[in-house]
């Protein structure tokens, strides 16, 4: 079994509520499986005056036992169910704590790999027993596409947190992108249902050592391409 101090040191989405979904974990998880956090994610990539890309808006759902951890003892009016109003604090903090990953979040533009500002509007609710993140995530500098591609990847370089993209409708939009311009998906080949660790040679140990500088997470790194005309 994994110990709830062997969780604590490894990487997670959220780091203000990890120390409840290690303790859940350290019970029940073996100290081989990984990842610990399941993601289902839907973006939205929004353009502003003259065809710039503004910013990324993220809506993350999270698998249903993370949901349960995170969320313990958050309703405050004991009425049987967390309210946005009740996640509201947690959402705040979660998201400001995503900094120090990077917010699981590359997007290239041209070629060209664009930084971001601070992210904004976070906020969180329940659907059934199922928690959802969003928030903005503007550029610190927006940029015109012109008729070059945007690529925007969402993954974990040390795979702790498995994303995958929705199979919704409404899985990558385009908000006020020019004419033409069109979004494509392609999903990782490896099989993310598995855990990581039935591969010969991989342990716990192995992904404990991995930073957010790893390239090993890539490789389920899931991706929109928007091209414009």
């Amino acid at each position: 079994m994994a110990s709830p101090t062997a969780l604590l040191s490894a990487r997670s989405v959220v780091a203000s509520s990890l120390a409840a979904l290690a303790l859940s974990l350290g019970a029940a998880a073996p100290a081989s499986a990984h990842p610990h956090v399941w993601v289902t994610s839907k973006a939205e990539i929004d353009y502003g005056e003259g065809g710039k890309v503004t910013g990324i808006r993220h809506a993350w759902t999270f698998d249903a036992s993370y949901s349960a951890s995170a969320t313990q003892g958050l309703d405050a009016n004991g009425d049987g169910t967390v309210s946005p109003d009740e996640l509201a604090g947690l959402a705040t903090d979660n998201t400001a704590n995503l900094a120090e990953f990077a917010y699981f979040t590359k997007l290239k533009i041209g070629g060209k790999e664009q930084t971001f500002a601070d992210p904004i509007e976070p906020r969180m609710r329940m659907d059934g027993d199922r928690l959802t993140l969003s928030f903005l995530l503007p550029l610190k500098s927006p940029v015109a596409q012109g008729r070059g591609v945007a690529a925007l990847e969402v993954f974990d370089p040390t795979y702790f947190v498995a994303f995958s993209l929705s199979e919704d409708a409404d899985t990558a939009r385009l908000v006020g992108s020019p004419a033409g311009c069109a979004a494509t998906i392609t999903r990782p080949k490896s099989e993310q249902a598995k855990t990581a660790d039935a591969k010969p040679g991989l342990s716990e140990a192995f992904f404990e050592a991995l930073t957010n500088a790893s390239s090993y997470g890539v490789q389920f790194a899931n991706r929109i391409i928007v091209a414009c005309p």
